[in-house]
């Protein structure tokens, strides 16, 4: 029905903040009175022009429901919530009635019922389509929203179809004030709210489209260049990934090369504009440093001691190296980009950047739909959990780890005959490591989202697709029972700059034992 970039259920809740109130409720009440800190909309143009502003980004081919709740006998904005338009209007039914269950029960749960809701329909015409054909054919859309919110007690008082630059209410049918052609939405960045939202601080960004950009493969010419550097590393990687201390050493020199590349990413002059950042971080990162970040963090138990890099001056870095390797997934190493695009979507979220975690972590699911970590922080981020129980875990961890001058911690477990210590899964764990504490609800507890799923179900040490064959070449082989070369130095496996700590590793041992999955 939708693809993964879609999010249900109240993806955002609460007020925006107003001039002077950070933090704070703030804009306006649909016909209410003004009020000191409050913008007051009043007509179905002023909700138009609303709409970014609730939501942070302009939305695009996308369904927006909008809580409106009680407060001293004004409509105040409450939770908000979007999905994607389906394409078959066979669908529309069952996406209507998810998005109004899931905000409903989602306000419940945070004790703010909605009274009524706001619902907008957003779509640019197709070849050959006006913007009023746009919102005749999506008026079925409409009826069955309003269908779906009435069913729950709470009514829609306004319905909008936004396209081709201006917008049409389906609940009014004045002339006067709604006439037929549509009116033609103001200027962004014009309107009273977008005032008040700049003094407030708040920043619209652009559509979902350009921030998924940001993380997308690469379609150009050096596409080609980067998937040789992958079939190369490859041809080694992975079979030493499927060997107990081939693992160990392809961790570190991993997580050594990732703060380098970081180090590197820190210290590179700004520049000016999204795409022009995008562009420079590219420049900084080599082809074969690439393809060995991307295989290396396959390995489950290394991507989770890179999450660690969440906070502080890391995370910026990390952030930007994230979406450089998501970019650096092409072709037919489209389903590696799971990794690097749910440790962005981690880091985003973790320093309050929800938006990008939310698209970050669904496109990791678009990658590959049965990531298990990718799974639980988009349904944990999308139900408005707390992550600071994984940071504290994740944080306990590296502690640990580099108070034994980069040995093992009390977390790990000895690894079947090689000699060698096996890092525990950080993934959220069950009681025994993150408490017993309900409220806040956490993350990482037993009562939360993670908690519960894994529970139930475990995610394998490390997903591996195996290398394409180059012609005249031979397939690398399976999982080996011995070392067939000699364990690296630390010197050797952690580069030029000496020894390099990297990530914490804390949470359940790893249960799982040698299973892999190819």
């Amino acid at each position: 029905m939708t693809n993964h970039s879609e999010t249900t259920g109240s993806s955002e809740n609460g007020d925006i903040p107003g001039p002077g109130q950070p933090g704070r409720a703030a804009p306006g009440p649909y016909d209410s009175l003004v009020d000191e800190g409050q913008v007051t909309l009043r007509t179905p143009g002023e909700l138009a022009d609303a709409l970014p502003y609730l939501l942070g980004y302009r939305p695009e081919d996308s369904i927006v429901l909008v809580a409106l709740r009680d407060r001293d006998g004004r409509g105040r904005f409450g939770g908000r919530a979007r999905l994607g338009i389906p394409a078959n209007s066979d669908d529309w039914a069952s996406a209507a009635g998810q998005l109004a269950h899931g905000l409903v029960t989602g306000s419940e749960r945070r004790g703010a019922r909605p009274e009524q809701m706001v619902a907008y329909l957003c779509q640019e015409p197709g070849r050959g389509e006006t913007g009023r054909e746009v919102m005749e054919r999506l008026r079925p859309l409409a009826q069955k929203l309003r269908v779906e919110c009435g069913a729950l007690d709470v009514p829609v008082v306004e319905a909008l179809c936004i396209s081709d630059g201006r917008f049409w209410s389906y609940c009014c049918d004045d002339e006067a004030c709604c006439p037929a052609e549509g009116v033609p939405m103001g200027l962004p960045g014009t309107s009273v709210l977008a005032a008040a939202a700049t003094y407030a601080g708040i920043q619209v960004r652009g559509s979902l489209r350009e921030l998924r950009a940001r993380m997308l493969p690469w379609e150009s010419g050096a596409a080609r260049e980067q998937t040789a550097a992958l079939d190369a590393a490859a041809m080694t990687v992975v079979s030493r990934i499927l060997d107990d201390a081939g693992r160990a050493e392809v961790a570190e020199e991993t997580l050594c090369l990732a703060q380098r590349v970081m180090r590197r990413l820190g210290e590179a002059p700004p520049v000016s504009g999204v795409p022009a950042e995008d562009l420079r971080d590219d420049q900084l990162l080599a082809h074969d440093e690439a393809a060995a970040l991307i295989l290396g963090l396959q390995d489950r138990t290394t991507r989770d001691r890179a999450a660690a890099w969440m906070e502080g001056d890391e995370a910026g870095p990390a952030l930007r190296l994230w979406r450089a390797l998501a970019r650096r997934c092409v072709g037919p190493y489209g389903e590696h980009a799971a990794a690097p695009l749910t440790l962005a979507g981690w880091v985003a979220w973790s320093v309050g950047d929800e938006l990008e975690a939310r698209e970050a972590l669904a496109m990791a699911l678009g990658a590959d739909q049965d990531y298990l970590f990718a799974r639980l922080l988009h349904q944990a981020c999308n139900e408005g959990l707390d992550p600071e129980s994984i940071r504290r875990c994740l944080r306990a961890g590296r502690e640990g780890r580099d108070g034994t001058g980069g040995g093992t911690s009390g977390g790990e477990e000895q690894a079947g005959g090689s000699g060698e210590r096996e890092p525990a899964d950080p993934t959220p764990a069950p009681a025994a490591r993150v408490g017993r504490r309900r409220r806040p609800r956490s993350v990482a507890s037993p009562d939360g989202v993670l908690g519960r799923a894994r529970v139930q179900g475990r995610e394998p040490r490390a997903k591996i697709v195996r290398p394409r064959t180059p012609a005249g070449g031979e397939r690398p082989g399976g999982a080996r029972t011995g070392r067939t070369r000699p364990r690296a130095s630390r010197k050797e496996s952690t580069g030029q700059e000496g020894v390099c700590r990297g990530g914490g590793r804390t949470g359940e041992q790893g249960a799982e034992g040698g299973s892999e999955r190819l």
